[in-house]
Parts: structure tokens; C-alpha cells; sequence
């Protein structure tokens, strides 16, 4: 049942598609293409005291721009400067603008960057605050490229399942969570939320997702107990292993910072939000890689982790998938190739934790056991039930949320098992390392390590992209034995389970 889970994690969606929003404007008024010039700006330009943590150093660029020309994974075009634009309620935006060797070509109104920043807004709306062609060198406009935003391949798997993952996780996100939670916390944590949606899914949807699976619960129970005997509780290890939380400026330091390591700075749309069940969620909209992150739970010493698992893992697969012959359904139908997961979420989980100095799976195991427990309780009765593991009651409504979405009367029991694909994939992979190339697993695209062996003769393997933490395929081997052992997994338990 799991297996066939489609799971790219998407329970935020804004009204608006921001990314088609022209954000280089004078009072909401949009200003053409053609009136901007992207490469020099005017000193006069940017006067925000944030105006230095926005802009590219120019010797970074150039230098970023020399070792790209040289990477052989490198496929797209990049884009490098950033300058802050008009507001949305209160999420501001940035440009992704092209770097000079690309001339004065148009900007596109795709090529956005998605922030939120305190304080007041920097509206540029062309030639008036300072943006001025450089003189004498003016090229025709026809023969400009322009910068563009990677776009997966509408015949991939992503591509073509995108609507209809967007619509079931869309379709089980209550749509009166907040009314629904202040009714909970008042009734001193008694009441069971009567959830409503929009656009509910189908009958046969919500069953389809109901079984929980009881595989792995004494591991899920024994990963958390061990954390718990170390930390005393969640929130404990949460400080002692996150760190503090990360402002919105250091969030967008670390994610620029990790995108120049990948080698692909403006590729991808990002939004940072607080309106998000999960920490992050990476999705394509319009064909356009869009990165979802949730400031509330973005910390100092885990934030990597999860750009690892959506950069490095979701978006590189994504992208090595869509060169492959088995990027259609069609393709993948014809060669027999086994469902994704749980090898894309066991893996992406996985990187999360990869060189954490105690990279404990309390989440993979947590997310697993609240949905087992979901299965047989109502919602009151998890919320008490998880307090065994987690004391904040915020934490804990969310979990329960998690477990429950899809519910209208959430004082039967029943579940959503989506949660549980983590730690089963986890521990799938754990128990195949030793045999499996994970730089081909990355190369391949979205195919079960299952598939690994019989695929890659068939492969295009030009242009792949291998996140940077797999370089060192050594060192990566002794951080998947340092999981094992600081969970108390061995060999003989997962060989006897799996």
C-alpha cells in the first residue's frame, strides 16, 4: 500500500500563483520587460540597509560563473544577481536577474524568487531610479537569451502526476484548521475537530490511504524511547540537536550558500512561509522547480539537512528523471519499473540527518507511530497519546493533523498513511546499502533502488546531476553506519524484517 503512495509533500497553496505575479512595478502598475536592464545597476539603486545581504558580490559571481562553466553536471543557464521587489500580503519577492555575460536580454516574469523580508519594500520600476543601459554597447534585443528557470519535462512522471498530487494533498488540507484548533485548545484538549474541505477527496481516495501498517512499530517505539532516555523529551532534543530558530534573512543566507554548492543558484522558485504541516516541501508549478519552506521550523543545525533532502535529493532526481527513457508513465508502464517509493522518501529522509552529529530518526519514527496510532484512535485521544513523546501542545496538534487530514469527524478512528513512507523507506535502504551505487540511484532519476541494476544500461547518463555530499562515496558509507548505530539498528533485524 505504501508503495503506491504518491508523496511530494504540498499542504500549503496559495490563492495566487505568485510566480506569474510582475513583481517590477509602480503602483501595481506592470512595467515592460523592456524598459529594465539587468546587468549594471546604478550605486543610487539599492539604499536598503539590507541592500548588501541581497546583492551578489560581483567577484562571487565571477568566480561561481568559472567553476560552472566547468562542472560537468551543470545543464542550466544560472541567474545571480537578487534585488528585493514589491510586497503580497506579507510575502516580498526577489528577482533572479542574469549575470553579465548574458548582455541586456529581457528579464522573464517566471524568473522569481520568493522571500519574505521584514521592514519596508524596495519597488524598482526601471530607467527613473537608476536603471540604465551601459553606453556603447547596446545589443538587439532579439538576439538576447533569456534567463530561464529550469523546466521539467512535461512528459515526466512529475510533469504529468503533478496535478494529481496536488489535488489529493490539497483535497485532505482542512480548510478550517484554525477555528477548528481554537475549539480544541479551549475545551482543554477534549474536543474532536469536525474538519471541513474545500474539495474533498473521493471515498475511494481516503480509503485507498487508510491502512496503517504495524512493519516497523517496534523499531518507530524503540528509536524515540532511546532519544527520550538521552534528552528527557522532543523539545529537548529538538534545541540540543536544531539549534535556534533561523530568522528569514540567515534562512535565505544558508539556502544561497547551499545552492552555490550545488551549482544551481537560480534555479529554483522559493517561498518561505508559515503556513506549512511539513518543515519543506519541493513541487513544480507550471513546469518550474518551487522550493516551500516553513520558517517556524527552520533551525540552525537542521536546515541543511533539509535542503539535502529537497535540493539535493527531490530536485536532482527530478531533473536527472526527465532525460531518462522512462520519464513518461508510458515509459515507466513499459519497462515494469516498481513505484518510487518508499525509495524517494526513505532516501530524502536519509540526507536530512546525513552528518548530524546525532542524526536520530525521532521524526520518520514519530510520523510513523502517530499514523498507526491515528488508525485506532480519535483525535483527542492521539492528541494524549503523543504526550508520551512530545509535551509542546502545538507540536502535538500538528502531528495529530498530519495523521487525521482527510477526516471530517475525527472522533472515529482513521488515518492518512502517507506519514509512514519515511521510515519505511528508511529502513528499506538501510537494509540494501551495501549493494546499492547511491550515485546511480541519483542518476537515474525517480526509480526504486530495486530497479538500479536492470536500468542503467538503458540510462542517459550525459549531464546528470550528483549532489555534492555524494562526491565522497566513502565518507557517505560511514555516515549511513552511523545511523545504524545510533538508532541500535543492526544487519540481523532488518534482514530478519525485510
Amino acid at each position: 500500500m505504501l508503495e503506491a503512495i504518491k508523496v511530494t509533500e504540498h499542504l500549503h497553496w496559495a490563492e495566487k500563483d505568485m510566480a506569474k505575479k510582475c513583481v517590477l512595478s509602480v503602483m501595481q502598475k506592470p512595467v515592460s520587460s523592456s524598459q529594465v536592464y539587468v546587468d549594471h545597476w546604478s550605486s543610487s539603486v539599492l539604499k536598503s540597509p539590507y541592500s548588501s545581504s541581497l546583492v551578489f558580490p560581483q567577484k562571487e559571481e565571477e568566480k561561481e560563473g568559472k567553476m560552472l562553466k566547468h562542472s560537468p553536471y551543470r545543464q542550466f543557464k544560472r541567474a545571480h544577481r537578487i534585488v528585493s521587489t514589491s510586497t503580497h500580503r506579507d510575502v516580498k519577492s526577489l528577482a533572479l536577474i542574469g549575470s553579465g555575460n548574458q548582455g541586456y536580454g529581457e528579464i522573464s516574469q517566471s524568473q522569481l524568487f520568493h522571500y519574505s523580508w521584514p521592514g519596508n519594500s524596495i519597488t524598482i520600476h526601471g530607467s527613473p531610479v537608476g536603471l540604465s543601459p551601459r553606453p556603447g554597447s547596446q545589443l538587439n534585443r532579439a538576439s538576447q537569451p533569456r534567463v530561464r528557470l529550469p523546466q521539467l519535462a512535461k512528459g515526466s512522471r512529475d510533469g504529468e502526476n503533478s496535478l494529481k498530487k496536488l489535488c489529493i494533498l490539497t483535497a485532505i488540507k482542512p480548510s478550517n484548521v484554525e477555528s477548528e484548533k481554537a475549539k480544541f485548545f479551549k475545551s482543554d484538549f477534549r474536543y474532536n475537530p469536525q474538519f471541513e474541505y474545500s474539495n474533498p477527496a473521493s471515498p475511494q481516495v481516503l480509503e485507498k490511504h487508510s491502512k496503517a501498517s504495524d512493519r516497523f512499530l517496534t523499531q518507530a517505539v524503540r528509536i524515540m524511547e532511546l532519544a527520550l532516555h538521552k534528552y528527557g523529551n522532543y523539545e529537548k532534543f529538538e534545541q540540543a540537536t536544531g539549534g535556534s530558530l533561523l530568522t528569514k534573512g540567515r534562512i535565505w543566507a544558508h539556502v544561497k550558500k547551499y545552492m552555490e554548492k550545488e551549482g544551481c543558484v537560480g534555479e529554483i522558485v522559493v517561498h518561505l512561509t508559515d503556513d506549512l504541516l511539513s518543515r519543506a516541501s519541493m513541487t513544480v508549478v507550471n513546469g518550474r522547480p518551487t522550493l516551500t519552506i516553513n520558517i517556524s521550523m527552520a533551525r540552525e543545525q537542521w536546515l541543511e539537512g533539509m535542503l539535502r533532502h529537497e535540493i539535493g535529493t527531490h530536485y536532482f532526481r527530478s531533473i536527472n528523471n526527465s532525460q531518462q527513457p522512462w520519464s513518461s508513465g508510458a515509459g515507466r508502464k513499459k519497462l515494469g519499473l516498481k513505484p518510487v517509493n518508499p525509495t524517494e522518501e526513505g532516501l530524502a529522509s536519509i540526507h536530512s540527518v546525513l552528518f548530524r552529529r546525532d542524526p536520530r530518526l525521532w521524526r520518520a519514527a514519530l510520523l510513523y507511530y502517530t499514523v498507526h496510532q491515528a488508525a485506532h484512535m480519535s483525535f483527542s485521544q492521539l492528541f494524549h497519546e503523543l504526550a508520551r513523546f512530545v509535551h509542546d501542545p502545538g507540536t502535538r496538534w500538528d502531528y495529530c493533523v498530519r495523521a487525521k487530514r482527510g477526516q471530517t469527524d475525527t472522533s472515529q478512528p482513521g488515518c492518512f498513511n502517507k506519514d509512514q513512507v519515511y521510515l519505511d523507506g528508511i529502513l528499506k535502504i538501510l537494509r540494501h546499502r551495501e549493494k546499492i551505487d547511491f550515485q546511480l540511484l541519483t542518476a537515474l532519476g525517480k526509480v526504486s533502488y530495486e530497479d538500479v541494476e536492470r536500468l542503467k544500461g538503458l540510462a542517459v547518463m550525459e549531464n546528470v546531476r550528483i549532489p555534492h555530499f555524494l562526491q565522497d562515496q566513502a565518507r557517505y558509507a560511514e555516515q549511513l553506519q552511523k545511523i545504524m548505530a545510533v538508532n541500535q539498528l543492526t544487519d540481523e533485524e532488518l534482514q530478519a524484517l525485510i
